[in-house]
């Protein structure tokens, strides 16, 4: 007997909702995640200034919550396999929100002290990167899952992302110029919980979300040994270690203009935290708009020669002309462009990440490449902090401006970055130097899906 057609279309159409559905809730959590993170962005360095008045001090703040990070990224890689996407995701998000709704409660009380300023975000500082790392590991299987290909996951994510970005940016604006910055704390706290609850509901039954549980037990020496190998790898590759490094120096300059000279030339030339959020809110507009439009046409373009203009329109330019101006619109045209440059930089990098790595070493180097490319945020807020109060905003933007534009000329001048164009091996053949994945890895390695041409995060 023959089963009907339209019962086979309606079977057909629930089996693709529940291949995408993991994808989606990654996406979704990803996307609350961030438009928090956006709250915090604006409200701490804000929250800093209000309550200390000093930018060597907000620098400070900043200087705390990003050496964390660092350090969980470093070491973190063996841990995320082990205990479980999944759970490394809720856990994170849980620990960021209660140690961000402290902060305001304690103030509220009249109890709050800099150094438990400063210790509440190096709290949100350990447990975020872990959890962020995740959820990014995780999207290479969920679209292999979802039958959508890599580089088209890579654009959605990274275009999900801006998307939250700008929208957190903005609402975080006006929520500080007419709240205050402690309510603002209070909300980022909130949408913490909520990507705990949608990854509790979403990746149940994942098996790459589980823990791994068909290697060896996790001992110290086994840790060493996994840590190893996935620093192995990164430094194998010349490719992706020019990428670490480039990406490590302009985070450590990108940290600088967001915690510290951004929020201080708004106060003294712009008119306040409302135009902060709308500079933010259309720079990452114009980014969400370039990783889609990246992400449409992108497979045909070389993606050395994208990332490179990508990088000289969405670097330098933003901090010589804040130098250079006291308004809002000109700042605001140069951060569109700049925006749009951006847009295209994380889908190129994730792309060629996901095609080199194989699954089973995955978590481990990209937690390498983390911690390598987070390497210099910790040290950009407090430099830039320390340079404002000494020599003034304007040199200060002049200088890092130059050095910006200097490290973006890294593509262009070094012949191992042609490897972008490259047409990728699988995962088993792309271990660099005859190198090996260990049988600790999660699960059985399979290739990663990708075009026929060839990530650290900016």
């Amino acid at each position: 007997m023959t089963v009907p057609g339209g019962n086979e279309t309606a079977a057909d159409t629930g089996a693709a909702k529940n291949a995408r559905g993991p994808l989606a809730t990654v996406l979704t959590a990803n996307a609350v995640s961030i438009t928090g993170n956006s709250l915090t962005l604006i409200g701490v360095p804000w929250f800093a200034l209000d309550t200390t008045g000093s930018p060597g001090k907000a620098g400070f703040v900043a200087f705390c919550a990003a050496l964390p990070v660092l350090l969980s990224t470093l070491a973190g890689g063996p841990v995320i396999d082990r205990l479980g996407r999944r759970r490394v995701s809720i856990a994170s998000d849980l620990v960021c929100g209660l140690a961000l709704a402290m902060i305001p409660l304690l103030h509220h009380l009249g109890v709050l002290e800099f150094w438990m300023l400063c210790a509440l975000m190096a709290v949100t500082g350990l447990f975020h990167a872990p959890g962020e790392m995740a959820r990014h590991v995780l999207v290479p299987d969920l679209a292999q899952r979802a039958g959508t290909a890599l580089p088209r996951a890579a654009s959605l994510y990274d275009a999900v992302a801006r998307g939250a970005r700008m929208t957190g940016a903005a609402v975080a604006g006006l929520l500080v110029a007419f709240l205050g910055a402690d309510t603002v704390l209070f909300l980022d706290a909130a949408t913490f919980g909520l990507s705990a609850l949608l990854v509790t509901a979403g990746l149940r039954g994942v098996p790459s979300a589980e823990p791994m549980r068909d290697g060896p037990r996790l001992s110290p020496a086994r840790y060493r040994a996994d840590l190893r190998e996935g620093y192995a790898y990164l430094f194998r590759s010349r490719l992706l270690l020019g990428i670490m490094v480039m990406v490590m120096v302009t985070n450590g300059l990108a940290q600088s203009w967001s915690s510290v000279l951004l929020p201080v030339h708004a106060r003294e030339e712009l008119g306040g935290p409302a135009a902060q959020g709308l500079l933010v809110s259309v720079f990452a507009g114009c980014a969400l708009a370039g990783a889609l439009l990246y992400g449409a046409v992108g497979v045909r373009l070389p993606r050395r020669a994208v990332f490179a203009a990508g990088f000289l329109v969405g670097g330098a330019p933003p901090y010589v002309v804040a130098a250079l101006t006291d308004t809002t619109a000109p700042l605001l045209v140069t951060l569109a462009a700049a925006g749009f440059g951006v847009g295209v930089l994380n889908p190129i990098l994730t792309t060629v990440m996901y095609e080199q790595v194989p699954e089973a070493l995955r978590s481990r180097v990209v937690g390498a490449s983390t911690a390598g490319v987070l390497l210099t945020t910790p040290l950009g807020g407090l430099a830039a902090g320390f340079l404002v109060e000494r020599v003034g905003l304007t040199p200060t933007l002049l200088g890092i401006g130059g050095l910006y534009f200097l490290t973006t000329l890294a593509p262009l001048v070094f012949p191992s970055w042609r490897g972008m164009d490259a047409t990728p091996a699988t995962p088993a053949e792309g271990i660099p130097d005859g190198g090996s994945v260990s049988s600790s890895g999660p699960s059985t390695p399979a290739p990663v899906p990708g075009p026929g041409g060839t990530r650290p995060r900016r």
